[in-house]
């Protein structure tokens, strides 16, 4: 899947945008990685799933794999 990270924010939220695509709002500040566990995170409680980051580790426009449900 795709997802636009928007760190920083006042409110965390996971917004599915359709096509694999979503719109996550994470509270932590994108340094040192604290926003990409908080995405990760996230992703997890919405999708009720794991979920890996593949790439754009440095990027607002990310794509992470989601494993199947066994």
């Amino acid at each position: 899947i795709t997802v636009e990270v928007k760190a920083g924010s006042r409110e965390e939220s996971v917004e599915d945008l359709g096509e694999g695509r979503y719109l996550v709002r994470v509270r932590e500040p994108p340094r040192k990685g604290k926003a990409n566990v908080a995405v990760t995170k996230a992703l997890k409680r919405h999708l009720g799933r794991q979920v890996h980051l593949v790439s754009g580790a440095t990027s607002t426009t990310k794509v992470f794999d989601v494993e199947d449900q066994p």
